[in-house]
């Protein structure tokens, strides 16, 4: 399993609307949306300046950060404005890394997804919606993922936008998908992302109850039309300008992602980028009641 293997060895506001899309292969977000996704945010991450290098890693645990599920100090942090995964000051952790995302899992083909990765010992994390644990068949993929060792995230229930809510429903679209996730897998996620990118002050709130850090991305390509097979998608998640120290990757549950996923991971390592392992990256600490 990834965290045991790798931790042995050794995660913004409605202009983000183009990050996420509606279930279905045929569902996707228009060119001016897409152009918000590549807005303010990205130029923020554009501009992010590369953490210094430090001379080696450390496993005390760390003051911000902590000690992750296997005991292992936290290395990584998301940052707060740019949403790219930044080393923990004093941490020595690499600054050049990117980390893989997908999203609106499991619908169809997150589990050869996870296959793929698992080949290529790529770790990631699966924002999950609830709507899909409904089914046995959705259960079992989650379960089958979580297994192989992946980080299982928070996309909500039904994959609302959030500011059209009350606060009161916006509670059971996170809350009840924890509740999903912990019953099928034993664990609460640590991460939430919120459907198209638009956090709200109750969903701040409600993640900070659920002890979970909010994680965005700094950029994705996948829900474009002109980038919807396998190569194009490849070739623009590799090759784009917002590649970063610290990218912050987004990718969904498609047959396309699918297919370009193996091709992604190689040529991000291709340009001198390490795959950084979720486990190292640092979350709130859980209230007892929470666990």
């Amino acid at each position: 399993m990834f965290k045991r293997q790798f931790l042995l060895a050794a995660l913004c506001g409605s202009m983000l609307l183009a990050g996420c899309q509606d279930s279905g292969e045929n569902a996707g977000t228009d060119a001016a949306d897409a152009d918000a996704q590549t807005g303010e945010q990205q130029q923020e991450q554009e501009n992010h300046a590369p953490a210094a290098e430090k001379e080696e890693e450390t496993e005390a645990p760390q003051e911000d950060g902590g000690e992750g599920a296997e005991g292992v100090a936290y290395q990584y942090e998301v940052n707060a404005d740019t949403y790219a995964i930044q080393p923990i000051e004093d941490s020595g952790a690499e600054p050049q890394v990117a980390l893989l995302t997908y999203d609106d899992a499991p619908d169809g083909h997150a589990v050869e997804i996870a296959e793929i990765l698992a080949e290529h010992d790529a770790p990631a994390i699966f924002f999950v919606n609830g709507m899909y644990l409904e089914s046995d068949a959705g259960k079992e993929a989650l379960r089958t993922i979580h297994e192989m060792g992946f980080e299982i995230g928070n996309h909500t229930e039904t994959h609302a936008s959030l500011p059209d809510l009350s606060p009161e429903a916006q509670r059971e679209e996170i809350t009840a998908t924890n509740e999903r996730i912990e019953a099928i897998t034993g664990d609460r996620p640590r991460f939430f992302r919120a459907p198209f990118g638009q956090n709200t002050e109750a969903s701040w709130e409600i993640a900070e109850e659920e002890g979970m850090a909010l994680m965005n991305w700094t950029y994705g390509y996948d829900w474009e039309p002109e980038y919807q097979n396998a190569p194009a998608l490849a070739e623009i998640m590799v090759d784009t300008e917002y590649l970063n120290h610290g990218a912050n990757l987004l990718m969904h549950d498609r047959s396309w992602t699918r297919d370009a996923s193996a091709e992604i991971v190689e040529g991000l390592r291709d340009k001198g980028y390490k795959l950084v392992d979720p486990a190292l990256i640092a979350s709130p600490e859980r209230e007892e009641t929470a666990k």
